[in-house]
């Protein structure tokens, strides 16, 4: 069973899909601990309503860089956490801790990377986007983090229709549920040691 650790800033809702994943039996992993950066998320409490090990961790808290990577890694390291994985986590990943976890750190991102990634698009800035742009289909991505917003290595992508009557909230709720669907699906492939890195490419080993 992997250990994982999930770094969230909002209401939690990845975090619950991955947590119902787990109990259901079709990820066999066990949430260890969750972080935010921010006191009030949803996320803490749905960790510790769970029994999870819940921490506000900010950078506000530390007076040096080093003090909060290392405040981080601490906490990672004493649970032997092998898999971080960010649900809406708002926060750049220091380097120190991609380093630290080469390939072993997954984000979701609201749209079909490459397009409409980057610093600032987050939340609805990603749908209203996609929907001034024209573009007929959107969808979700699941990637390994590295030190570039959004940009490293593409594990699993579904798409999404773009509907003419589309506006944010709409498009962001229906991509949602399916961010829900395939997040648990991409780290159940590294529960299950499917996924090999080469370079930009991420291959899945057979299922057979």
């Amino acid at each position: 069973m992997m250990n994982i650790a999930v770094f969230a800033s909002g209401r939690g809702s990845n975090l619950m899909a991955i947590l119902n994943a787990i109990k259901e039996g079709k990820l066999n992993a066990k949430i260890s601990l969750v972080i935010s950066n921010n006191s009030n998320a949803g996320a803490l409490e749905i960790a510790r309503a769970n029994g999870i090990d819940a921490l506000h961790i900010s950078r506000k808290q530390f007076s040096s860089d080093e003090e909060y990577v290392q405040k981080i890694l601490n906490e990672l390291k004493s649970r032997n956490v092998e898999l971080i994985v960010l649900a809406g986590y708002m926060k750049k990943i220091p380097s120190e801790i991609i380093k630290e976890y080469p390939n072993k750190i997954l984000n979701i991102h609201p749209a079909l990377l490459p397009a409409f990634g980057g610093q600032g698009m987050y939340g609805l800035n990603v749908h209203k986007a996609v929907i001034e742009s024209g573009v007929k289909i959107t969808g979700v991505t699941v990637h390994i983090v590295d030190e570039e917003y959004d940009h490293g290595p593409i594990v699993m992508q579904r798409a999404v229709e773009v509907r003419d009557d589309d506006t944010p909230e709409t498009l962001a709720e229906r991509v949602l549920k399916v961010e829900h669907e395939i997040y648990p699906q991409a780290i159940k492939l590294f529960v299950e040691g499917k996924i090999k890195v080469s370079g930009r490419k991420v291959i899945i080993k057979d299922e057979n």
